[in-house]
């Protein structure tokens, strides 16, 4: 599958220099019922390789779960070539019973918008979870 986020406009912190493979979960071969899966905090890295730690944050897809199954196998294959375009992202769950993604990332200024904002111009259902500053 192709990068998604190419038609997006480049963001101004987009670099090069630090591409590394996509190494967090493959979520194309997450699929309900079929992998038990321990809580999340069990699971969840908070550093990277060199102790760094990582951000994460969350979106919520409404009513994947009610879509027919193989309409949900191609959005989540969409939300995984999405994410294996951004070679911070360290780590991504999809909890299809919630319609909830957590995605942890390595720091880079402005890395969870632009993920978030790519996320949103693909699939427009996408919330991305976040307090509300007034």
């Amino acid at each position: 599958m192709t990068n998604l986020c190419s038609t997006m406009p480049k963001s101004p912190w987009t670099s090069k220099s630090n591409v590394v493979p996509f190494r967090g979960h493959d979520l194309r071969a997450r699929s309900p019922g079929l992998y038990a899966s321990g809580p999340l905090y069990e699971r969840l890295p908070t550093r990277d390789e060199s102790g760094h730690l990582l951000g994460d944050f969350m979106m919520l897809f409404p009513g994947l779960r009610e879509r027919p199954s193989s309409e949900c196998r191609e959005r989540v294959a969409r939300v995984n070539a999405i994410l294996k375009g951004f070679p911070e992202v360290v780590f991504a769950d999809i909890n299809l019973k919630l319609n909830l993604l957590w995605v942890s990332v390595r720091a880079r200024p402005g890395v969870i918008l632009d993920i978030a904002c790519c996320m949103k111009f693909h699939m427009p259902e996408a919330l991305l979870v976040a307090p509300r500053y007034t």
